[in-house]
């Protein structure tokens, strides 16, 4: 079975030989040079090189683009003082220096993968975190800052920053499309996330998921194929119940903060294919090879062998030893090829 097929027959909830196996990580382990690419030639490199280092260790069953140097999409709203100024962002032009740089970087990595049936996906991010990256305090929401302007405007006038949200959907759409239809990816691999309770629920329903599905169902008319990332980065989490009406063909969160197993959000999000498992700096990043096996074998003895991907509930250290992710493929191929998980697999597929 290719792995193009394996994947296809996961999100197909079929059988497969064994279950894929897919871990990402980010290139640049400097903080400071995430999106510098778009000036910065050397940053910009790098971030495009790592994709090929770490393909010759461990050559994945899906692939991601890592847009490191291009992280976040760059909005100007340097100019937004009060809630109502939100109003008055534009979205980015398609002919802008990011996005060429964007559409530069995803094609020179697909073609790292041109010999590979491996499906590609782009990263996009939700219109709420390239709007809070963009914001006056900026950059990179969710690690620790106050963000105390746009917690004023949630209270001032959610209304605005609805439409603040409307307006940089516009620009993310433009961009996934050209992602699809000129870079060649097989689909988008979109980030979202309410860490922690930052909105309050009902600011998030009304205001903020309606462009976040919006972005969603844009690419879905481009693509069948599209994945919804519910980002509990750092073990920040998440109400997965926020995320229930996407319309997506898997679905990927945080196991170990939600405390949601992969058979249990299976069940949540309407039987569809889930994939994780690993957390990302526990036993996959410090273990031994035998306890890498032992967590892969305790995966799949609770969340099975259909409609399942094994992964991580995020982005892996990006000082990872690569070769470590093969471990969860050769602990995969052993399980399946298990008399007893034979007989269960067979089970499940027929149910």
């Amino acid at each position: 079975m290719t792995k193009h097929e394996r994947f296809l027959n996961v999100l197909a909830n079929k059988p497969v030989d064994r279950v894929p196996v897919a871990f990402f990580h980010h290139f640049l382990e400097d903080w400071t040079d995430f999106g510098k690419g778009i000036e910065d030639d050397e940053v910009f490199e790098k971030n495009i090189e790592g994709h090929r280092i770490a393909r010759k260790l461990f050559d994945p069953d899906v692939a991601k683009v890592m847009n490191d140097s291009l992280m976040l999409m760059p909005v100007e709203a340097s100019f937004v003082k009060t809630a109502a100024d939100l109003r008055k962002i534009e979205p980015l032009s398609s002919g802008s220096g990011f996005v060429k740089r964007t559409l530069e970087l995803t094609k020179r990595v697909r073609e790292i993968y041109a010999d590979s049936d491996a499906p590609v996906y782009a990263t996009s991010f939700s219109p709420t975190l390239v709007l809070r990256s963009a914001l006056p305090e900026g950059r990179r929401p969710g690690l620790g800052g106050p963000e105390t302007v746009i917690k004023r405007f949630i209270k001032e006038d959610p209304e605005a920053l609805g439409e603040a949200c409307k307006i940089v959907s516009e620009g993310i759409m433009e961009l996934n499309r050209l992602l699809i239809k000129e870079c060649g990816v097989d689909g988008i691999y979109l980030s979202v996330n309410n860490q922690a309770g930052f909105f309050p629920e009902e600011i998030y329903r009304t205001y903020i998921s309606p462009f976040e599905k919006a972005v969603l169902d844009d690419a879905n008319k481009l693509s069948d194929v599209n994945i919804l990332h519910i980002c509990g980065f750092i073990g920040q989490g998440n109400d997965l119940n926020l995320f229930t009406g996407f319309n997506a063909a898997a679905y990927n969160w945080d196991v170990h903060t939600e405390k949601v197993s992969l058979s249990q959000g299976k069940r949540l999000f309407g039987g569809k294919a889930v994939f994780g498992g690993f957390e990302q700096k526990g036993v996959l990043y410090k273990g031994t090879r035998e306890e890498v096996e032992k967590y892969t074998y305790q995966i799949l003895d609770e969340a099975g062998q259909v409609g399942i991907m094994v992964g991580a509930d995020c982005t892996v250290p990006a000082d990872i030893d690569d070769s470590r992710l093969e471990w969860v493929r050769q602990a995969a191929i052993r399980y399946a090829a298990q008399p007893i998980r034979k007989i269960k697999y067979n089970s499940e597929s027929l149910n």
